[in-house]
């Protein structure tokens, strides 16, 4: 009997002994020259020729620390790059130059914090630490690294010095990571980079150290963090956390007094102060970005633009924005080119931006939002209708959202109420937040539903046959769903949701959200397929079939066991013992030669 539904994963593979291996050669790779480095103690050279396992710890965290400096010839310039072997390539070191500082425009003096996110070059050679992959699969969609981008995490600092060419004394702290934790790295750098600006190098190599004995980030797990003689206490969500629910650390145990910093979140931002401006039309700008619209963001400076990008695309939560976001995009980016060109359709992007250049590059975009100066916590400003584009004039243009969409659904006038009352901006933003989230689950929850029914049934699920394959996604029949099961069953608002349905359909969101659910589903089948086997007497089904195709059974059975661990298929860990109890039966009865052979293979 043939044993299709067996297929591995194919010679090609990589199993996640090798990803560990390719990820050490990577680090192993010579260090980065950087423009002022000195050569290091000798604790330091022996804490490198131990292999890099001294820096496993730090680079669960972050990929590298950099310092950016002004010079009078060369203009910015990263003039620390720390831990030494880490490694960005020029295109990374410009992106990261150019984006670590507020336009000259902006006049930010004193100290101001912000959050950038840049392209990966593709000349990078992607390898990924198999312990880090495996915390990624307990993460919620929205917080999982994205392999393609690097996140940058600032603190500039801009102050009068009379004894510099310039007058000015100007410097930005730098925290590149992979991770979307902009609450959390913005408080590391609250704790580190006002102190390091006093006391350079030094500091800044103790902080680093320090990163490199945290715990690795543990989705669900309470973390105790120390940093240059603070500790953060912190919780990262897991997927399995409910929707909408802080899970506040709280200091319970006695052992807590040590404790400086408790940090209710690690990735969200303000949501109210940052919709405040905008807080009458926070529905429609909800459609836009559950749709993917072409939105820039134009601010006064670069906290202001990020904040408000990633609150914007934190609003569709617990849905994964899947479009390209620039939390502060300058003219020097590289992507620059490709994102302000009119010979095609404004790609499906939001931008934060500062220079008032962009006001004329950009003016073609479908929809534009203009922000003052942020308003202190608890003060609402003047709220501004939505305005066509052609009133946006180049400079002198008033704060507010510019744009000709029509949206699909009535505007909530019972949000907007509750926002007007004075309150708190926190209690503000938890209203916000959860009015947001119930707006996505009322949509998200038909495809949900819709998508579920076409999983096959268990029943159909044989050992001795491929996985049976998902039925296709049929726009139309999900459409006809909508009348009896649709969103009026969970929200109170009105207007033309099949609308909404059918463009988000076309979006990107919706395409990498049936990606990412297709994907689950996928795994889910191969985990009952593999199930399915375990309980089956395969012993009894080599004594009727040849030495071949036993030998056949045994090679695609492991296939199948490498394909559970480097997919992290959903399989009971009693299921996976199973299977190798089965495996090793399977070899003993075979003939000594070959129980060598395969015994032999088993090891590689």
């Amino acid at each position: 009997m043939a044993l299709r539904g067996l297929a591995g994963s194919g010679p090609g593979s990589r199993g996640p002994l090798d990803e560990a291996v390719a990820a050490d050669k990577e680090r192993e790779a010579p260090a980065v020259v950087v423009a002022g480095a000195t050569p290091e103690d000798d604790e330091e050279d022996e804490g490198r020729s131990r292999g890099l396992l001294r820096w496993d710890g730090f680079s669960a965290w972050l990929h590298c620390v950099c310092v950016v400096g002004f010079d009078l010839e060369l203009g910015q310039a990263v003039e620390v790059i720390y831990p030494q072997h880490s490694r960005l390539t020029d295109k990374e070191k410009t992106n990261i130059c150019y984006l670590s500082f507020p336009d000259s425009n902006s006049g930010c003096l004193g100290d101001t914090q912000f959050c950038f996110r840049f392209r990966q070059s593709s000349g990078r050679r992607v390898s990924l630490h198999c312990l880090l992959d495996q915390f990624d699969k307990d993460l919620p969609v929205y917080l999982k690294k994205d392999p393609a981008y690097f996140y940058g995490y600032v603190y500039f600092r801009q102050v009068r010095d009379k004894t510099l060419k310039r007058g000015y004394f100007q410097k930005s702290l730098v925290l590149i990571s992979k991770l979307p934790y902009i609450h959390f790295f913005h408080t590391v750098l609250k704790q580190i980079a006002p102190e390091y600006f006093e006391k350079n190098e030094p500091y800044l190599e103790a902080a680093c150290n320090d990163v490199d004995r945290w715990p690795a980030p543990v989705p669900g797990k309470t973390l105790y963090l120390p940093i240059m003689g603070v500790v953060m206490k912190v919780r990262i969500p897991t997927c399995h956390d409910k929707p909408g629910t802080t899970q506040i650390v709280q200091l319970t145990q006695q052992g807590d007094a040590h404790i400086s910093v408790i940090l209710p979140t690690v990735h969200e931002v303000d949501l109210f102060r940052c919709f405040c401006p905008v807080f009458l039309h926070s529905q429609m700008l909800w459609e836009l970005v559950l749709l993917g619209e072409p939105l820039v963001v134009m601010a006064p400076s670069p906290s202001e633009s990020s904040e408000t990008v990633l609150a914007l695309v934190n609003c569709i939560s617990p849905l994964k924005y899947f479009s390209d976001f620039r939390p502060y995009f300058t003219i020097h980016d590289s992507e620059f080119k490709e994102y302000t060109t009119r010979t095609q359709a404004p790609p499906s992007v939001i931008l934060g931006v500062t220079n008032p250049f962009f006001a004329k590059t950009l003016q073609h975009w479908p929809h534009i939002i203009r922000i003052g100066d942020l308003k202190p916590a608890g003060e609402i400003p003047k709220q501004v209708k939505v305005k066509k584009l052609k009133n946006l004039k180049t400079l002198d243009s008033k704060p507010g959202v510019y744009t000709s969409y029509k949206p699909y659904l009535n505007r909530d006038e019972d949000i907007i109420k509750q926002l007007q009352k004075k309150r708190p901006s926190e209690a503000q933003s938890v209203i916000l937040r959860r009015y947001f989230l119930e707006l996505t689950q009322s949509f998200i929850i038909p495809l949900e539903r819709y998508v579920a029914s076409l999983m096959p049934l268990q029943k159909s699920i044989s050992p001795w046959k491929s996985p049976p394959q998902l039925r296709q996604f049929l726009p139309e029949e999900f459409m006809k769903t909508l009348e009896k099961t649709g969103p009026q069953l969970t929200s109170r608002i009105k207007g033309d949701w099949i609308g909404l349905y059918r463009h988000f359909l076309k979006s990107p969101n919706f395409d990498g959200w049936f990606k990412t659910r297709r994907k689950e589903m996928t795994q889910k089948l191969e985990a009952l397929h593999l199930e399915a086997l375990c309980e089956e007497d395969l012993l009894l089904w080599t004594q009727k079939h040849t030495e071949v195709e036993t030998v056949d059974l045994v090679l695609k059975l492991k296939n199948k066991l490498l394909q559970a661990d480097r997919e992290h298929l959903p399989v009971k860990p009693d299921t996976m013992e199973k299977l190798r109890t089965h495996i090793d039966a399977i070899i003993l009865a075979l003939p000594e030669d070959l129980q060598g052979i395969l015994l032999k293979t088993s090891m590689t």
